[in-house]
């Protein structure tokens, strides 16, 4: 039993959308899920702030590393194996972490969500490729981005009122049940894009040697770190939430919400956009809309929080959210459609190299600076604009790599 890809004018069908989506989804409820519950975990283990916050380290650094294996080894494995493979991982780290009697416990397990995650968002990138092109291919990454985007939304009112009744301990209870879910639906649904014929030998130093290639190219990590930079913020501003709402704004554990929805609203608002422009608008056209979006979003950040001594109201900072995930949603699932076609052999080591820097950056980001930032605005203002920035140009030197490469 699998599910058909494509209708009979070959376009992709609701139902892969909604598995591919549902896959996607695991990283962001695996954060956003327990954002409301780092303060109580932090005195129910008598830690401080910083070391709570190392709960989204121990997972984003293994999913970082990890995202560099799962591509690759579906290349030489098929994407379906290791999709299956890394859901029965997940979900015994989630057990793990539902039931884990210490911070050190939790932090391992914590580890083992991170190592599994992963294959939910880097290796739907190759499946996207492998079975469609051109148009399709960014309408499915563009469908697949409304749907995932609602999981940013509904994760941290859901953790936040699982938290407020029934404690902290029932948010990884959620996660067990997703990722025990999700691992019963890929096994009776998902099929398998990556035939035998086109696998490449499993062998550790082959899957090195082809992320290697990938990393060598200069055009395709000048673009891996356009795609890392301009949503790096973005990780900024999910890291620091807990201050923002609980600290800068006084809020309670169940209003998460004021900062997610905005932010997924325009995810969802810039899929409806990016599919409608997909065949119609330029692919640089299409970036270029959407860093124009993020400098808008920094600016106006910047305007209200960087010369101000009082902080702006909510809604300014909400409508500055709205942008930033605009922009963010307009360029990057095209940026990341470029990356894959510049190696159309080695996509799932494409996905990999591509997510490892996304992810590494976010890692950084959310583990390392949001906690020193503890909220403030203005910061976080200068540090997205400098952000933008550094991603607009390496967008720009990448393009010029990539076209002196095709015009040779």
């Amino acid at each position: 039993m699998r599910l058909q890809v494509a209708n009979a004018r070959g376009a992709p069908t609701l139902g892969i959308t909604l598995l591919l989506a549902s896959l996607s989804m695991i990283s962001p409820l695996s954060i956003d899920t327990f954002l409301p519950s780092l303060p109580t975990i932090a005195r129910d283990f008598n830690i401080t702030s910083w070391q709570a916050q190392q709960l989204i380290t121990a997972y984003l650094a293994p999913f970082a590393v990890f995202s560099l294996v799962h591509g690759s080894l579906s290349d030489a494995l098929g994407r379906r194996t290791v999709v299956i493979g890394g859901l029965a991982l997940y979900t015994v780290g989630s057990i793990g972490c539902f039931l884990a009697p210490n911070l050190g416990l939790l932090l391992f397990c914590r580890v083992l969500q991170g190592m599994a995650a992963g294959v939910g968002s880097t290796v739907t990138r190759a499946v996207v490729r492998d079975m469609f092109d051109g148009a399709n291919a960014q309408k499915l990454m563009s469908r697949m981005m409304f749907v995932f985007s609602l999981a940013p939304a509904a994760a941290p009112i859901i953790g936040g009122w699982l938290h407020v009744t029934l404690g902290w301990r029932a948010v990884f209870g959620l996660l067990l049940a997703i990722g025990a879910t999700q691992l019963v639906v890929c096994s009776l649904l998902l099929p398998e894009t990556h035939p035998p014929s086109k696998r490449i030998k499993f062998h550790p130093l082959t899957l090195l040697r082809s992320c290697w290639q990938v990393a060598g190219d200069r055009a395709f990590m000048l673009l891996a770190f356009a795609a890392a930079l301009s949503i790096a913020p973005l990780f900024a501003y999910i890291g620091s939430t807990p201050s923002i709402i609980l600290d800068v704004w006084k809020l309670k554990e169940t209003q998460f919400h004021i900062v997610f929805v905005p932010v997924v609203l325009g995810f969802m608002v810039a899929s409806l956009v990016g599919s409608h422009m997909a065949g119609r608008v330029t692919r640089p056209r299409q970036i270029a809309i959407g860093f124009g979006l993020l400098f808008l979003s920094g600016g106006g950040e910047l305007l209200a929080h960087g010369f101000a001594d009082q902080h702006a109201p909510i809604l300014f900072t909400q409508l500055m959210l709205f942008s930033l995930a605009l922009g963010v949603q307009l360029s990057n699932p095209v940026l990341s459609l470029q990356m894959l076609d510049m190696h159309p052999l080695g996509r799932g080591a494409a996905a990999s190299v591509a997510a490892f820097i996304v992810l590494g950056v976010g890692a950084v980001t959310m583990g390392m600076i949001a906690p020193v930032l503890q909220g403030d605005l203005r910061l976080l203002a200068w540090i997205s604009l400098a952000a933008y920035s550094l991603a607009w140009m390496a967008w720009r030197g990448g393009q010029a790599l990539n076209k002196g490469r095709s015009s040779s």
